[in-house]
């Protein structure tokens, strides 16, 4: 469905800070909270927008007076900031840097057969950080128990380590749609998120 897709928000430097719906993007428009940016990098408010035809080859949506184009890049009219550069340190951060993953037999299990395992055990002095934490299913948790993994003879899928915060940290949006239209505004390492080479 077009207003479930997703649209790239960008700070008020063009930054891209989050990807949000095609619904939540054209109320902040309407509310005048953010504008339309199109292929030339010219902004529209909600009235400009909804001025523009939309062409045959564009994705619009109806509304009871006229077809509307859909935005797939907005800007914030009051937000400047970048959100922090660390990603905070939690179980659901942890489950999406492993995509839902069991680090030990490569099953996505659903989140409720999943919980954390601390790589080195905290009874062996192991810490709970990014770099000593990751997604494990509950089978082989309960295998590896309180050992180490070369002690259970369980290989880890990668070695864990801090993410780096990109718009896409939590995932590709929900379609897994990424369209054109956000290229110009991602930096190398945002596109390196698509373009990375997944591990077996």
């Amino acid at each position: 469905m077009v207003l479930s897709s997703s649209v790239l928000v960008l700070n008020r430097l063009y930054q891209p800070v989050h990807v949000t719906s095609v619904r939540r993007a054209l109320i902040l428009l309407y509310r005048g909270a953010a504008k339309a940016v199109d292929e030339r990098y010219q902004t529209f408010d909600f009235e400009s927008w909804a001025e523009l035809t939309a062409a045959l080859h564009e994705e619009s949506i109806g509304t009871p007076h006229k077809r509307l184009r859909v935005p797939r890049v907005i800007l914030l009219q009051a937000y400047d900031h970048l959100p922090r550069a660390r990603v905070r340190f939690s179980r659901l951060n942890v489950y999406a840097r492993d995509h839902n993953t069991c680090q030990y037999c490569s099953r996505t299990p659903s989140r409720a057969e999943l919980n954390l395992d601390h790589v080195i055990p905290r009874s062996h002095g192991g810490v709970t950080s990014w770099e000593n934490v990751v997604c494990s299913c509950v089978p082989c948790n309960l295998r590896k128990g309180g050992r180490t993994p070369e002690q259970a003879h369980m290989k880890l899928k990668r070695t864990p380590s801090r993410p780096r915060w990109t718009p896409f940290f939590r995932g590709p949006p929900k379609t897994g749609a990424f369209y054109q239209q956000w290229l110009p505004f991602l930096t190398l390492s945002d596109m390196a998120y698509w373009n990375a080479e997944l591990e077996d």
